[in-house]
């Protein structure tokens, strides 16, 4: 005996092919289908992580030439000794990143 959907059930979506049967099959490839859109998510927010981070360190520097430009010369000195820390873990998380990347496309 299968059982059929009511009209209008939020589980009308998983019914693939329109027979009114949500089968444990469509069930199966629509969990597929969410786990791969939620794998792709991550890496998009991984990407964009990483991008935001490259950019924070190719634009540190301009904001040292920038507050010495506007004659701020304790802020520059504040951005210019906090510059190694930053650069180091901003580094160490685009090399993580990369390095975990490399090491998933191998599996």
């Amino acid at each position: 005996m299968n059982k059929e959907l009511e009209p209008g059930s939020e589980y009308n979506k998983y019914d693939t092919d329109g027979d009114g049967v949500v089968t444990d099959a469509e069930l199966a490839t629509t969990e597929r289908l969410q786990a791969l859109e939620l794998q792709n998510e991550k890496a998009d927010a991984q990407k964009t992580m990483c991008w935001f981070a490259l950019w924070g360190m190719l634009l540190y520097p301009s904001g040292i030439v920038i507050t010495s430009f506007l004659k701020l010369d304790s802020a520059a000195t504040i951005l210019g000794d906090i510059a190694s820390v930053y650069f180091i873990s901003v580094s160490g998380l685009i090399a993580a990143f990369f390095g975990f990347q490399s090491f998933n496309g191998k599996k």
